[in-house]
């Protein structure tokens, strides 16, 4: 096989189109929310090996056809399908059910002592007129070197861009992408555990020399009783926007404690997880736009069940999420949401930082909600995933914007090889 031509086609179908992939609901990729068992079983997929040039070539993918069925409402108002409120740009409906075709190409290249990784993610809507067949989006692309390696520890550096939450755990925040340097220490201790050190600069804005700085610190199977707990802080608020609605969307210094226990029960023969989260901005003001008060938090707590390695296996994932208005920024959020299929921001119109600035009464975004989700996995054969998953969300503070009603089936097949 030449792999050289791979890389050239790649490269010319990168050039050829669009960057820019959405999902059903927002330009935020689906598999992020994939459980971690899910995670693991694609990752055991990296086997197709070459030896060349010293190192190692490894290619994988994932094929997946999806549905989603979608209810939403605003103030009592229904948001989608046939009279719903909300209209696209041919002025039909935003409709309740919605098809996915998705492909994802994975290059790794390692060599003894570096390596580096590639995923396209080819993305797009099904149907004959309602389809499209022409998103690509460079989702992952980076290098990294052993900096130092002893005999329980090692330092690696990693450059280019991923998913924050491919580096950084958490059920609610973590959704940007993280374009920057990485940091990684990482050392075994027979006594005490697993310890790590993560540190990561990352650009936000070029045109405003926009920086941002995230660290996470952790322990596992602490004194070898099978507890672990994490400990993040990521920085949004290190460049004045010189006005006062952009600054406030980047009131953001979070820190994150996640304290987790894993274990396998002797009844049930399969690995069990329970885990509970608290998040808190730590420079979050009395605004207007929360009438005065600070919303400045956020929780989640659940459990996963099971394992994803060979064919008749299953992993379960429940969970339960809070989350205030001023916790998080609005464009970092992986959780649950509220459907917000107007894509509407908190603090202005849109999500992205345009429009008008939000009052008190129209603030918007995947904010302010509690709400639970359900994800069932199970191995048909040793390459097929069947995932079907339940989320519904209700507004937090009914007074901090319109009250808003949020539920999600999923149903998806997931080819993995």
């Amino acid at each position: 096989m030449n792999f050289k031509r791979i890389i050239y086609t790649c490269g010319a179908l990168s050039l050829s189109t669009s960057l820019l992939a959405t999902t059903i609901d927002q330009g935020d990729d689906l598999d992020q929310k994939d459980i971690n068992a899910l995670r693991e079983w694609i990752n055991t997929k990296r086997q197709v090996t070459v030896r060349e040039l010293g190192g190692a070539l490894s290619i994988s993918g994932e094929v997946r056809t999806e549905f989603q069925s979608t209810g939403e409402t605003l103030n009592g108002v229904k948001q989608r399908g046939n009279g719903g409120a909300v209209v696209g740009k041919d002025g039909s409906p935003i409709p309740m059910n919605a098809f996915d075709i998705e492909v994802n190409l994975m290059m790794d290249y390692r060599t003894e002592r570096s390596w580096g990784s590639i995923k396209l993610e080819f993305d797009n809507n099904a149907g004959i007129f309602s389809g499209s067949f022409d998103r690509i989006k460079l989702e992952r692309a980076y290098w990294g070197v052993h900096v130092w390696q002893g005999d329980t520890y090692v330092i690696d550096t990693e450059i280019g861009r991923r998913r924050m939450s491919t580096i950084l755990d958490s059920k609610i925040e973590f959704n940007s992408f993280f374009d920057g340097a990485f940091f990684r220490y990482d050392q075994a201790l027979d006594s005490i555990g697993d310890i790590y050190l993560h540190l990561g600069a990352f650009l936000i804005n070029e045109n405003k020399n926009q920086f941002g700085y995230v660290g996470e610190m952790g322990i596992f199977n602490a004194f070898n009783t099978g507890f672990y707990t994490k400990l993040s802080l990521i920085d949004w608020d290190t460049k004045d926007q010189h006005n006062r609605v952009n600054n406030e969307r980047f009131d953001f210094v979070v820190g994150q404690w996640i304290l987790g226990y894993r274990f396998v029960p002797k009844y049930l023969d399969r690995a069990v997880q329970v885990y509970l989260a608290g998040l808190w901005n730590f420079v979050a003001r009395k605004v207007a736009i929360t009438g005065h008060k600070r919303a400045n938090w956020g929780s989640y707590l659940g459990f996963s069940v099971g394992e994803l390695k060979r064919k008749g296996d299953w992993a379960f994932d429940a969970n339960y999420q809070v989350l205030a208005a001023q916790c998080i920024p609005d464009f970092d959020s992986q959780g649950i949401g509220l459907g917000n299929a107007v894509g509407s921001g908190f603090y202005r119109s849109s999500v992205d930082g345009v429009g008008v600035a939000n009052t008190r009464k129209t603030a918007g975004g995947n904010v302010n909600y509690r709400g639970f989700q359900l994800t069932l996995d199970y191995l048909l054969t040793n390459q097929l995933d069947l995932q079907q998953s339940w989320q519904q969300a209700i507004t937090l503070d009914d007074s901090i914007g319109p009250f808003r009603r949020f539920k999600q089936y999923e149903i998806e097949f997931i080819y993995g090889f």
